[in-house]
């Protein structure tokens, strides 16, 4: 099913405009040194507007901020910016997302702050899809005596199945999580579906948006959920992450700050931000307009609107590369492809496969010796590599992002046909 906005999304390149792809790799001063980056899942590089404000940060304003001289008020002045841009991400408030030194810390907090809300004979429904840092502090609450329920993905096509979760959630549910989107697998999860599910139960919902967020624009409000994460240096940016927290559930969280610090978001985010890496969060800011003055005469008044259309640029862009990819790959002798395979609008241009009687570390390091970058393991998603029966070797995965072009694509093909035959 369609998650909500992405028609919109999709459409942003109406009028006929597509992805100036040579604009966009110019901002990126990593793209010059000849590698075929192709493991953005693991972390995106960061254009040099965002370099530019760490730069300045820690050259001019290295201080404490809030402070009434100078360098500290501007300090406090550009992590509040830099806030308003993590919200952005997301449309939400800056008063219910909190920047944290990574998505796995942040989840860790937020299970924390919820403990003191389950009871025994309670009941947590987790997946065997997510990334670990979305399920272990999760299943961690057992200790509580709730009891943990498992979504099991599909053997086959290793998606989550709605019919499922249906019959995992009652009267005691008091939590759904589930990826927006898993590193492995690719398919972008009906989120506010699940949501309807578990809010029909009076269960909450968290939903981890790590692999969603390069990909497609979050909308918290539209999807109705009660938290939602993903992590700024996988987006363009330092390595930070973001989590959104509902207004209404704020209230019932144990802080997890300092006992006297009680204002949302800031009790939930034990030690405050990271100073000179949340001020340079704007630096994305720049770079989109950046890239919106460059295909678009007619000027958007807000950062998310700016947003949306340039994400509608990059989701038009990374499906035809996605669709490339996959192709290519369905002529190659010897894979086994997890996921989808095809583009069709509901999968991200994160692909992981195997190559049959072959050492997967082997051809990774084939590929690595030629200049091509891929990603080899089970990148943390430990549950569903073993689940689909992958476990020790794991996989190798593919994940694209709007600054690689059919070059990188072609590269990457021509050295797997070469490895494999």
């Amino acid at each position: 099913m369609d998650q909500p906005g992405d028609a919109a999304l999709t459409s942003a390149n109406r009028g006929g405009v597509d992805l100036d792809v040579g604009f966009a790799r110019a901002q990126f001063p990593p793209l010059a040194n000849g590698t075929a980056f192709l493991e953005n899942a693991g972390g995106t590089y960061v254009p040099r507007q965002v370099i530019d404000r760490v730069t300045r940060y820690m050259t001019e304003l290295q201080v404490q901020p809030a402070y009434g001289f100078a360098a500290s008020a501007e300090a406090a002045r550009l992590i509040a910016e830099g806030q308003a841009v993590a919200a952005a991400f997301l449309n939400a408030g800056t008063d219910e997302v909190l920047v944290g030194p990574s998505t796995t810390v942040n989840v860790m907090v937020l299970a924390a702050a919820l403990r003191p809300l389950l009871a025994p004979g309670d009941e947590i429904v987790v997946t065997n899809q997510d990334h670990e840092a979305n399920s272990t502090p999760w299943r961690r609450l057992a200790e509580t005596g709730a009891s943990v329920r498992e979504w099991p993905i599909d053997p086959v096509t290793a998606e989550l199945d709605l019919d499922v979760l249906r019959g995992l959630v009652g009267p005691r549910t008091r939590l759904v999580v589930m990826p927006h989107c898993s590193n492995i697998v690719g398919t972008f999860n009906d989120v506010g579906a699940a949501a309807a599910i578990a809010r029909a139960a009076g269960a909450l919902i968290a939903v981890d948006g790590v692999a969603y967020a390069p990909h497609r624009l979050p909308d918290v409000k539209a999807l109705d959920v009660d938290f939602y994460y993903f992590s700024l240096y996988k987006t363009f940016g330092p390595h930070v992450g973001a989590a959104y927290v509902r207004r209404a559930v704020v209230a019932r969280l144990a802080p997890q700050n300092h006992f006297f610090i009680e204002e949302a978001p800031k009790m939930l985010n034990p030690g405050g931000p990271s100073h000179e890496f949340t001020a340079a969060l704007p630096g994305i800011a720049d770079y989109f307009e950046a890239l919106d003055q460059h295909h678009f005469a007619l000027p958007v008044n807000s950062l998310r609107g700016r947003m949306e259309r340039l994400y509608g640029l990059f989701a038009a862009h990374e499906d035809r590369l996605g669709q490339r990819l996959l192709a290519g790959l369905a002529l190659l002798p010897a894979i086994r492809l997890i996921g989808r395979p095809t583009v069709d609008g509901q999968r991200a241009p994160t692909v992981s496969f195997t190559v049959a009687g072959r050492d997967q570390g082997e051809i990774a390091r084939i590929l690595w010796d030629q200049g091509i970058a891929v990603g080899q393991g089970d990148f943390y998603a430990r549950r569903v590599v073993t689940a689909l029966g992958l476990h020790p070797g794991g996989v190798i995965r593919v994940s694209l992002a709007h600054y690689n072009d059919e070059g990188d694509v072609d590269r990457l093909l021509a050295a797997l046909g070469r490895a494999i035959s």
